[in-house]
């Protein structure tokens, strides 16, 4: 069969090596679910008006909600171990950063710990320095969920694969315009569609259907999500 060959980076194969292993070893299951996201769209927007400073984007909101569900429910916060479950003590959120070469989701670590602005300034770092390859090894090894956002591009609602040896990971698609209904009467709004991948022999249907119930909930309460101006 004649084509281009091309041969694998060190980096694709950890990431071949490692979805394989996942996908062979922890029997996923998905949960989903579309959030309203008018109210922290117009929020973001009046923060990004309010001064200088780190941007507060989609992804910065996305952190704080999934930190939120993470604290309700800690055994999404987790680690999948010979022995059984670990529940972390710290909220250390995985972001998946696309690069030239493949894909990374190092750690924001101690998500938990930090405010709006602080979680932007950590956030932009992160990207910064994962492009770079400037990452540390904590940020590499230490995550405890994982955020898969894809929101910036034309997919409406993606799957994702578990990252082991955590027990689930969340992909975010792009808000579309939906009509749904606001009382008894139909209206226009923007709906993004958020799916939660599990890890089965940690977490049940039942377990996933109140975390991203939480997620959604924190999403739609932008005034406790987000703060009405930065200080």
């Amino acid at each position: 069969m004649e084509g281009r060959l091309v041969v694998e980076t060190r980096m694709r194969a950890g990431i071949a090596r490692r979805m394989v292993q996942s996908k062979q070893e922890a029997p996923h299951f998905y949960v989903q679910t579309e959030v309203a996201v008018d109210g922290v769209r117009e929020r973001l927007a009046k923060l990004r008006a309010d001064g200088d400073g780190p941007r507060i984007t989609m992804t910065v909101a996305l952190v704080r909600a999934c930190v939120a569900a993470l604290r309700e429910h800690p055994r999404f916060n987790a680690v999948w171990t010979p022995d059984g479950l670990l529940e972390v003590a710290d909220v250390n959120v995985g972001i998946a950063i696309g690069l030239d070469g493949g894909l990374v989701a190092p750690a924001l670590l101690g998500a938990d710990r930090l405010d709006v602005v602080e979680t932007a300034a950590a956030l932009g770092d992160l990207v910064e320095r994962a492009r770079a390859q400037r990452l540390r090894p904590a940020e590499i090894s230490d995550a405890t969920f994982t955020l898969s956002n894809l929101g910036m591009f034309d997919v409406t609602a993606f799957t994702a694969i578990v990252t082991p040896p955590q027990v689930a990971i969340l992909a975010i698609g792009r808000p579309v315009e939906r009509w749904v209904t606001a009382g008894n009467a139909p209206a226009r709004a923007s709906v993004m569609t958020a799916t939660l991948s599990a890890d089965h022999r940690a977490v049940d249907g039942v377990d996933a259907a109140r975390f991203v119930g939480t997620f959604k909930q924190a999403m739609e309460d932008s005034d406790t999500l987000l703060p009405e101006r930065l200080t």
